[in-house]
């Protein structure tokens, strides 16, 4: 009998939807993993079934009580190390995997939107659809862990999110996917956060800024002053790098920078 042994491309491919689906979508009928299965020649049964083998490696899932299916594979687990010390290529790479197989509908919508704009040719034009790719994984990474939920508010609608990052984009390359450089956050929360007018400190609670504290207006006492002291709710993976927030601290944080 012939065992059709997962491929590292294949692998690859799946890492990189477990990381931007949530543990509870993980099933056969997801169409994301109809879509996956039909580019590599697997059933979606089979794609879920590996999805919560590489489960089964995430110390987020398996703290929580939850186990995936286990039976992972030294080539499972290799993929999995590899990728956790290599965020940005495992977007690029798996881009790059998927064109040689064919497009899904979500790159070719932005290949699309590319299309519109004349001033994107060449070198350009790649650099562009590069960066989207990228900025596409984190986000959908960070909001997948969080339920699409602020985690300081609780806001829920996907439009007012995003996926911030801890240490800035421009001061960590080698850390600027990964998700545990990211909060989900409300577009207020974000910009308090990206200015340094809010911190988490190791226990994942909230830090208010002296200035913030200070400011007697209406809107800062209902927003902000109720979260000081409060915990974040945490991600269901990719928990906030302690080490992130620590820098976060000591180099954006008005009170210390």
């Amino acid at each position: 009998m012939t065992v059709n042994l997962w491929t590292k491309e294949q692998l690859k491919l799946a890492f990189n939807l477990y990381c931007q689906l949530p543990f509870g979508k993980l099933h056969h009928t997801n169409i994301e993993i109809i879509e996956l299965a039909g580019l590599i020649g697997r059933t979606p049964s089979a794609v879920s079934m590996k999805l919560c083998n590489i489960a089964s490696l995430d110390p987020a899932i398996t703290s929580s009580g939850r186990s995936g299916l286990g039976n992972a594979s030294a080539l499972d687990r290799e993929v999995w190390d590899e990728f956790h010390a290599d965020w940005d290529r495992l977007a690029l790479e798996c881009l790059q995997l998927r064109l040689e197989k064919g497009l899904p509908q979500g790159e070719e919508q932005a290949d699309a939107e590319l299309e519109d704009i004349e001033d994107f040719t060449g070198e350009t034009r790649r650099v562009v659809t590069e960066q989207r790719i990228r900025q596409n994984f984190f986000r959908r990474s960070v909001l997948s862990s969080y339920r699409e939920r602020c985690c300081m508010s609780g806001l829920s609608d996907s439009r007012l999110l995003i996926a911030s990052h801890i240490v800035p984009w421009s001061k960590d390359k080698e850390n600027r996917l990964n998700p545990r450089n990211g909060l989900c956050l409300s577009a207020l929360h974000d910009k308090a956060f990206d200015r340094g007018l809010i911190a988490l400190d190791d226990d994942f609670r909230v830090i208010l800024s002296r200035d913030l504290e200070q400011r007697n207006e209406t809107f800062v006492r209902e927003f902000f002053l109720p979260l000081s002291g409060q915990p974040i709710t945490l991600p269901e993976r990719f928990t906030p790098d302690k080490e992130f927030l620590a820098r976060h601290r000591a180099g954006v944080f008005l009170d210390n920078a």
